[in-house]
């Protein structure tokens, strides 16, 4: 088995083909670079700009109340929280900074490209999930994702209804996969920065963390509510602390952005090679911190009571944004801002303990350590928000499979609290890999129909 998954692990991730590159490199790039690159691009472009074009109408239409008060589901607004909140996760602290560990400052260049390409993606299947979402008799108000518009389209070209098609089985199985493996990753990163920071022994964080957990998750609607609170707070919080930082060093903020910009396109960097580690390295951390292409924002996209299914595509978008813009921008600043003499030769968290040690002295290894809980834990109640639509598709409406998949992440969580096994990190990347592979199968025939909500959307507002 461990076997398998690292074959199909190096089949998605690893360089399945190389480029050349001046001074004697090469640019290898992977499978999913190959898929999400270009469907960003097409779909930018079958938008016509729409990252561009449309982002005041994000801003207003989040500021909207589109729910239905006798619908019992969850407000377009609310949608967006809960898919922040698992965008806003590790990858915007560990992933910003193993970018920039293997690729430079140029690396956070490439992020906001994808960025920008990514928001377009992420309309598509947001508005896709919209538009096939079901009534939710277990939860109320509504329920969807990839499965359920993936079923649509294989039931329909063979022309009778049937209870299950093999491709949605297949994403929804492997997005149970995905989420179970990174629940495990979750615990594993809170536990080692809690002990860095405060001296607490693993099995004490993790017997907290996971009882913390089941009280939110094994109630019916706790999750949601839980998310209103804790994401605006925490995004504020990071971000404010970055407000701070760059305030604190405005006159070396030009010399920060100059350097992002040359790294990334400078012909030093492209003679010895260094601008295939930024390029591959942004997009790569780009493409797993947004999740634009993954399907996994519309499982709680398709849950949104919004009167216009472009509307939850639009807010989709600006969670693109929010995560790579802001929040990942914030840890690249955090990082560049601090002096490059006593970075030098630092990777991953120890790169990122010693930036904060300089902004904020002693205070600063607690704080990260803090971030980290939250923007982790934020994101397990995300998950497995996601995983209730694909729990329901392979196993019907019941509570006993819905409270069994449930517990199994916090055992997975508790699991991975005490032990770190490189095996489950993989587990993660396969299983989200695998998604956005069975994702892509169906956005491509089904666009027509989101580009066609867009029309729409646009012609009611002009009205």
């Amino acid at each position: 088995m461990i076997a398998l998954i690292n074959a199909v692990y190096t089949f998605l991730w690893g360089d399945l083909i190389q480029l050349p590159l001046p001074g004697g490199s090469t640019l290898g790039i992977p499978l999913l670079v190959l898929i999400l690159v270009p469907t960003g691009l097409y779909f930018t472009i079958r938008t016509r700009f729409l990252p561009f074009r449309l982002f005041p109408e994000m801003l207003r239409v989040t500021l909207e109340n589109n729910k239905s008060e006798d619908s019992g589901g969850i407000s377009g607004l609310q949608a967006l929280i809960v898919s922040t909140a698992c965008r806003v996760g590790m990858g915007n602290l560990v992933g910003v900074v193993a970018a920039i560990s293997a690729g430079g400052a140029g690396a956070v260049f490439w992020m906001w490209l994808i960025a920008l390409l990514g928001a377009s993606t992420a309309f598509i299947e947001a508005t896709l999930a919209q538009l096939y979402k079901e009534r939710d008799p277990l939860y109320g108000g509504y329920r969807g994702g990839p499965a359920y518009y993936l079923h649509a389209l294989f039931t329909a070209s063979k022309g009778k209804l049937r209870r299950y098609s093999i491709p949605a089985c297949l994403f929804a199985a492997s997005g149970l996969l995905c989420w179970c493996g990174i629940s495990q990753v979750i615990s594993n990163s809170v536990t080692s920065s809690f002990q860095n920071a405060f001296h607490i022994p693993p099995l004490y964080t993790t017997v907290v963390l996971v009882a913390v957990a089941a009280v939110i998750v094994l109630r019916k609607n706790a999750t949601v509510r839980v998310l209103d609170i804790m994401v605006p707070v925490m995004a504020a919080c990071y971000f404010f602390c970055t407000v701070f930082v760059i305030v604190k060093n405005i006159g070396l903020l030009p010399d920060v952005f100059a350097r992002i910009f040359g790294e990334a396109f400078g012909l030093r960097q492209a003679v010895g090679g260094g601008i295939g580690a930024a390029i591959m390295n942004g997009a790569k951390r780009g493409l797993f911190s947004n999740e634009a292409g993954s399907g996994s924002a519309p499982c709680a996209a398709a849950a949104a009571d919004i009167d216009h299914p472009a509307k939850e595509g639009l807010l989709q978008s600006l969670g693109v944004f929010i995560d790579t813009h802001v929040i990942c921008t914030c840890s690249a600043l955090i990082m560049l801002l601090a002096p490059q003499e006593l970075t030098a030769g630092l990777e991953g968290m120890d790169l990122l303990q010693a930036a904060m040690s300089y902004h904020f002295g002693g205070f600063g290894i607690v704080f990260i350590a803090l971030v980290l809980f939250l923007f982790s834990f934020s994101t397990f109640l995300g998950i497995l928000f996601y995983a209730r639509s694909n729990v329901a598709y392979l196993f019907g409406d019941n509570w006993t499979s819905q409270t069994l998949y449930k517990v199994l992440a916090l055992v997975m969580l508790f699991v991975g609290g005490i032990a770190s096994y490189q095996f489950v990190w993989d587990l993660g990347d396969v299983g989200v890999g695998l998604m956005t592979v069975f994702n892509m199968v169906a956005l491509y025939p089904l666009a027509p129909r989101a580009l066609q909500s867009l029309a729409d959307y646009e012609r009611s507002r002009q009205r």
